[in-house]
């Protein structure tokens, strides 16, 4: 398989983790919309959030909130507040055909028509 998420998840593709568990591995954006900008992404090729929608894998998205919250708290950005986006399909803004969510913080996150 030709991808780019799935090659950094195996180590084809050297990048600095900032978390790895056996499902997740998250890393920094290389485009950052923010101070912080991580990507999270799981270890088994899911194309996009419409793979769950048979239940299959839907542990993985659990797994996936659990390691946010967790790096959120150890690297301070837990209590000032952070955004996670996912994309889904080419409408939707995702480039990758490869599950990944976005965390943005370190500022306020701000996107007119979108803030409450």
């Amino acid at each position: 398989m030709d991808c780019l998420f799935c090659k950094i998840a195996q180590g084809e593709i050297p990048t600095e983790l900032v978390y790895e568990d056996e499902n997740v591995v998250a890393f920094r954006d290389i485009s950052p919309m923010a101070p912080v900008h991580l990507l999270f992404v799981p270890k088994k090729h899911i194309a996009s959030a419409n793979a769950f929608a048979d239940g299959e894998d839907a542990a993985i998205v659990a797994r996936i909130f659990e390691a946010i919250a967790s790096v959120a708290k150890r690297d301070g950005f837990a209590e000032s507040g952070y955004r996670v986006i996912s994309n889904c399909g080419k409408d939707g803004g995702q480039s990758i055909d490869h599950l990944h969510f976005h965390v943005l913080a370190g500022q306020p996150i701000r996107f007119p028509g979108f803030d409450a």
